[in-house]
């Protein structure tokens, strides 16, 4: 029977020409053919040999080497809307990115949202039905997930804010920023509330997790504390929450398991998960499975209400930078989850370094309790903006523990409340957004040694011109920052706080909005925005195709 003939398939490959090897001594010719077709495997898998890849930006090879992060993304609570009020929220990214001109974009947080952000960002098509990217007159892009955009940020260096949505079943939002606006990208919540007393409340968005603390919650009479779950990624979440009060950890089988769908949000009143009122709570957050963005809202009857400040991880040695200089009363809250009691000194910042408050020298905190300490400031005592440090009073017996403090200001009988918790240094730089004119303040304090910093304040969202000056901070002081309004600004601006020398420096941006003679006012840390990452060099190997 005749063989079927065999054609060899067609590769779709450079074209190679065959090397010549008639000169070959003593070559026959099916040894030359031989050698021709080494010749053209060695000439095909030899192209990434040929082709040297790019040289690492530094370090030798197998090192690790820093680059600047491509994408961030970041998660806010859902806003107190409807009777309560309205709410803004604003966007910036610091100049100095490198790369191609991104994007960034906030919307709310929907099943359709979060699957559009898994793939490359796209923005919302125009009125003429064409994505607002496509080239001009030129086709649209192929049909693909659009996130549909609440807040838009166009360039780096100026802020833009917009309304979150103006409904009681409004959801969290996330805001995404790629390319040039990645690094340092951030996101800001503020509240003016109308409801009973006047009250002002502002989050600092921060990225989805699996391990949040919170110290100063309560669920004590008039308090109406509740936690907010997003979760702004694909995957569904299950969470539990841990609560520690004056007698340990709270248990309630409604606190654990709870399943948080892909682009849902969540509310839970802290009220219905203990047995009594409990005074002083810390609630960790913890994601079993999946990741959310967390927030805690307090409010104290007619007293005041914000949102409570995340505090630090677990941590021997605590500081809550962001104490007023009006500051009446302050309420301090220690918690830890060891095994082990934690006992602490107590000191405040002063005009010349840290000191010892009378009678407030020391806090004994119970294995898995709280213990809080009462702090009255009156006005002839007052030393400025100040700072609270908790350090172990034997270096050799350090216990984790967490902080939060609860600060009051008062004006003719009417109060105000804030929620302020240990914090991180701001490193190599971080920002906060939605700083408004003649009703911002910046409080830097430097924990261990002498600091230098520069403050540059941006232009604002309508107009300004951008500033920049360079404070020094003493060792164990709270300074103030003047002047820190940009000139002609109009709209909100940001600020971004660069370390320059010296020691860590601990920063907080006081947002103070007078309204019906109540001093409403909301404090937010500014953390490392990260803006860079480490990743390990890598070299080229031709075999990989081999294996």
């Amino acid at each position: 029977m005749k063989k079927p003939t065999l054609k060899a398939p067609k590769l779709k490959a450079p074209k190679l020409k065959a090397p010549d090897l008639s000169a070959v001594k003593g070559g026959s010719r099916t040894g030359q053919s031989l050698l021709a077709g080494a010749a053209v495997l060695g000439l095909v898998f030899g192209i990434a040999e040929l082709r040297a890849p790019a040289a690492p930006a530094a370090g030798e090879a197998g090192k690790r080497t820093t680059t600047q992060v491509e994408r961030t993304a970041l998660v806010c609570p859902p806003p107190l809307q409807g009777a309560v009020g309205s709410t803004a929220l604003t966007l910036f990214s610091p100049e100095g990115g490198a790369g191609s001109a991104g994007t960034g974009l906030l919307g709310d947080v929907t099943p359709d949202n979060v699957l559009a952000a898994q793939s490359p960002v796209r923005p919302a098509a125009s009125a003429s039905g064409q994505p607002s990217d496509a080239p001009s007159g030129g086709p649209a892009k192929p049909a693909g997930p659009v996130l549909d955009g609440r807040v838009t940020l166009a360039k780096p260096g100026v802020p833009v804010s917009g309304p979150a949505a103006n409904n009681d079943s409004a959801p969290g939002t996330f805001a995404i920023a790629t390319g040039n606006l990645a690094p340092g990208f951030t996101a800001t919540q503020t509240t003016t509330s109308e409801q009973g007393s006047a009250a002002l409340s502002g989050i600092r968005c921060a990225p989805s997790g699996t391990s949040f603390w919170f110290a100063g919650a309560s669920t004590a009479a008039d308090r109406y504390d509740y936690v907010t779950l997003v979760n702004a990624d694909s995957l569904p979440a299950v969470v539990d929450l841990r609560m520690y009060g004056d007698k340990g950890l709270i248990e309630n089988d409604l606190a654990t398991g709870l399943a948080v769908a892909p682009g849902t949000s969540q509310q839970v009143l802290l009220s219905g998960l203990t047995k009594g009122q409990v005074g002083d709570l810390a609630v960790h957050v913890v994601a079993r499975s999946g990741r959310v963005g967390v927030g805690v809202h307090a409010r104290d009857g007619a007293k005041g209400a914000d949102w409570l400040e995340p505090s630090a991880d677990p941590a021997a040695s605590v500081t809550i930078p962001g104490i007023p200089a009006d500051v009446t009363t302050a309420h301090l809250v220690v918690a830890t989850d060891s095994p082990d009691d934690a006992d602490l000194k107590v000191q405040l910042s002063g005009k010349n370094g840290w000191f010892t408050p009378a009678n407030k020298e020391t806090i004994h905190v119970k294995a898995g309790m709280t213990a809080t300490l009462d702090f009255q400031f009156a006005a002839e005592s007052r030393e400025g903006a100040s700072a609270i440090r908790l350090t172990p009073s034997d270096p050799a017996h350090a216990t984790p523990v967490v902080a939060g403090l609860r600060v009051d200001r008062e004006n003719k009988g009417k109060t105000e409340a804030a929620w302020l918790a240990g914090g991180a240094p701001v490193g190599t730089r971080a920002s906060i957004a939605d700083n408004r004119a003649g009703q911002t303040a910046l409080l830097l304090t430097a924990t261990d040694a002498d600091a230098k910093v520069r403050v540059t304040s941006s232009a604002g969202a309508s107009g300004g011109a951008p500033a920049s000056k360079e404070v020094a901070v003493p060792a164990g002081t709270t300074v103030t920052v003047d002047g820190i309004d940009p000139a002609g600004v109009n709209g909100p601006y940001a600020i971004t706080v660069e370390t320059l020398s010296g020691g860590p420096v601990l920063a907080a941006r006081q947002l103070s909005i007078g309204a019906r003679d109540v001093p409403t006012f909301t404090t937010q840390q500014l953390r490392d925005d990260r803006a860079t990452v480490q990743v390990p060099q890598v070299a080229g190997d031709a075999g990989v195709v081999l294996k």
